[in-house]
């Protein structure tokens, strides 16, 4: 009785409506992933009505974001990742989407990490899209072949394949000193290092023994190891463009989200083909997570008359056909427990198969700001990016400067 009342409802108020979407999807892959949302909507007579702010990601977005609904103008919808949906929610600025979640049955079809990420205080605010994993080591397959090298699984295996390649000359990763990059690079490092309970404490308890701690030094040795195998000079560039060297085969690997993946796959690059995927080494038995979600904003419109294709547009992206198309063409894989698991390439498959295992294996991303605050975010980022720049400030400094940095934003809370 409650969906056919629901269906009614939309029904007899359906008419031409427009959403404005605020995001920072622009590349080839990802306009092509939106196209699936965009076309659906338009069967309901809604148009997506983009809002683009390009940003790898996603700083500038949200700053205008932040902009936007101090003026009173706030998109009707917008692109939200990780605890900021939370913060959102707070200030009463999301739109209750209960009913959609009750209908659709999400505590039934999502895995239960996304559902709970639906729902930071028991009410569900926004509508998740996809699973991104962000520990991913992309490496090219005819460079491996020619060379006769299997993907590296442990630390040992990447500095053995690293130095195989420098005396080939080929440099062995893709990198840009932009910010967010070193970051998603390293926190994988963290990973590897000594397993989820130790990145839980650098990046979400942000612990400063964790930060004194040895495995710590390591990892940023390890960030600096990995430098000299890179391809010179490192130039901060966005993420495409580092997916454009190693796709030329200009490097042998690089270490990205499988966004990545998606992005090769646009540009005609077949999987196991032309490139193949792993986990980075050392972090095979996790998935370091970032989740794409839509976020409906409270409108001041009158009546706010956008609630019912906001609710429309919820439903759609957390349907079967979409959450297929939408993730086959991303990179990403489906939020569901149960997808077309025909659909998937190598890559999409172990992701899921690692993802589904549940909450032990599940590492929320740092960076991708699943695990911690913005401003702790963006403090710890720009330090490591000052220690990935400057070869002079040695590991022990840069130790040192975390600790207090930890010791100061524990206080701040």
């Amino acid at each position: 009785m409650l969906i056919g009342l629901f269906s009614i409802f939309l029904t007899s108020s359906a008419q031409a409506e427009s959403l404005h979407v605020l995001n920072w999807w622009s590349s080839a892959s990802e306009h092509a992933a939106v196209d699936v949302i965009a076309a659906r909507l338009l069967q309901e007579d809604i148009d997506w009505n983009e809002v683009l702010i390009p940003s790898g990601s996603g700083v500038a977005a949200m700053i205008v974001l932040k902009s936007r609904v101090i003026a009173g103008e706030a998109p009707e919808v917008a692109q939200l990742n990780g605890t900021i949906i939370g913060d959102w929610a707070n200030l009463g600025l999301l739109q209750n989407l209960d009913t959609v979640a009750d209908i659709g049955k999400w505590d039934k079809l999502l895995f239960p990490a996304i559902y709970s990420w639906t729902r930071p205080h028991g009410h569900a605010v926004v509508a998740p899209l996809g699973i991104h994993r962000v520990n991913t080591l992309l490496y090219n397959t005819k460079i491996f072949d020619r060379l006769k090298l299997a993907p590296p699984q442990n630390w040992d295996d990447l500095v053995r394949i690293a130095t195989l390649l420098q005396n080939a000359g080929i440099p062995a990763l893709a990198q840009s000193t932009e910010p967010w990059q070193i970051s998603t690079l390293f926190e994988s490092l963290v990973l590897a290092e000594s397993g989820a309970p130790f990145y839980m404490d650098i990046f979400v308890n942000k612990d400063p023994k964790a930060y004194a701690d040895v495995r710590f030094a390591q990892a940023l040795q390890r960030l600096r190891t990995l430098k000299k195998w890179m391809q010179k000079p490192i130039k901060e560039q966005n993420w495409t463009q580092v997916t454009h060297q190693f796709a030329n085969g200009e490097a042998a690997m690089m270490v990205m989200g499988d966004w990545a993946k998606g992005e090769l796959n646009s540009w005609g690059l077949v999987t196991d083909t032309d490139f193949g995927c792993t986990a980075v080494p050392d972090t095979g038995n996790y998935h370091l997570f970032d989740i794409d979600t839509l976020a409906m904003f409270v409108s001041n419109s009158p009546n706010n008359r956008h609630i019912l294709a906001q609710q429309k547009l919820a439903s759609i992206v957390v349907s079967p056909g979409v959450q297929n198309d939408y993730n086959q063409i991303k990179g990403s894989i489906s939020v569901l427990r149960n997808p077309d698991l025909s659909r998937m390439d190598s890559c999409a498959r172990a992701s899921w198969s690692i993802f589904s295992r549940g909450a032990s294996v599940q590492v929320p991303s740092f960076t991708h700001r699943m695990a911690t605050d913005e401003t702790s975010r963006d403090t710890i980022i720009n330090e490591l990016h000052k220690f990935f720049m400057d070869d002079d400030i040695t590991v022990e400094e840069t130790q040192r400067r975390f600790v207090l940095i930890a010791n100061i934003l524990r206080k701040s809370k």
